[in-house]
């Protein structure tokens, strides 16, 4: 493969091909894609539009925009500008690309712009069972997570357990991701959190072909804490789509839970337990939060 080039869109011809790309994974429907004259206007005032090419051919894309975390119905919120973050909303990679680091590489030239900018967050969202993306998002970039939203996207009850997401605090200034973008991420395993009994919260029922949840036990107090989920819940949701929304269910249970014990997600790990390759988000109780800022 030709090395991989990241670099801002930012002509009408790029848009084009950019809102062809989001089909690739989001289909054909235009409510689904961000059009081509959104992408002008997030590009052309301060958003974030980057693609990843392989000589001509677009490969990658990256969407975020500069928001504000405030409630502007609270008399007494902070201007705007002293909570400017980046909502990065979407990304995408070609099938055949997958697995070849350009989701990271077009994150760092995200970080890379948000410098620019002076803007410390970026924030994005996630499926809690997604483990490949939460390797990417936690233990690859260094991202933060204390926040689940039931139904982000405010769809009717039919689809609103599908739309559960964790919120993704990914601040660029910080030591962490500072090494993470020089490649040099954590290096803790799963045997190591064993070794300092670290409790999994929600050990699963290995005993069939799929994993299948088990009560949680209550929120121990433990610095380090661990939440299962399924190695590969794309395929899992295929096979059983019943034991997928139960999966569902029982993870709007638990990280709500452990957020509100004072827990938030700072690492994500896999490794051989139980004679398979099982996945853990990794939850810190004692976390600096100054760190976390600076």
């Amino acid at each position: 493969m030709q090395d991989i080039v990241i670099r801002r869109l930012l002509s009408a011809a790029e848009h084009n091909q950019a809102v062809d790309l989001q089909k690739s994974y989001w289909g054909d429907e235009a409510q689904d894609l961000v059009p081509r004259h959104m992408l002008h206007s997030i590009a052309r005032y301060g958003g974030h539009v980057l693609g990843a090419f392989d000589q001509a051919k677009l490969v990658g894309l990256l969407i975020g925009f500069i928001g504000t975390d405030i409630d502007v119905d609270d008399p007494d919120a902070r201007p705007a500008m002293a909570n400017l973050l980046i909502m990065s909303k979407r990304m995408v990679v070609l099938p055949a690309y997958r697995g070849r680091n350009i989701g990271f590489l077009l994150k760092i030239a995200q970080r890379d712009l948000a410098l620019k900018q002076a803007i410390r967050l970026v924030t994005w969202t996630v499926d809690p069972l997604l483990a490949p993306n939460a390797h990417l998002n936690i233990r690859k970039l260094g991202g933060v997570v204390q926040r689940y939203v039931v139904n982000f996207f405010g769809l009717a009850e039919a689809d609103s357990l599908r739309s559960d997401r964790l919120v993704v605090d990914w601040w660029v200034t910080q030591r962490r991701v500072k090494e993470r973008a020089k490649g040099a991420g954590s290096s803790l395993t799963l045997k190591q959190y064993f070794d300092v009994n670290t409790p999994v919260v929600n050990r699963a029922d290995a005993s069939g072909k799929w994993l299948r949840p088990r009560r949680m036990t209550d929120a121990p107090n433990s610095t380090f804490a661990l939440v299962e989920i399924p190695r590969d819940f794309r395929a899992l949701e295929a096979a059983d789509r019943d034991l997928a929304d139960e999966w569902r269910y029982h993870i709007r249970d638990v990280f709500p839970q452990m957020f509100a014990a004072g827990y938030i997600v700072t690492d994500f790990v896999s490794g051989d337990f139980e004679n398979r390759r099982r996945s853990f988000y990794l939850l810190s109780r004692h976390f600096d939060e100054n760190d976390r800022r600076n």
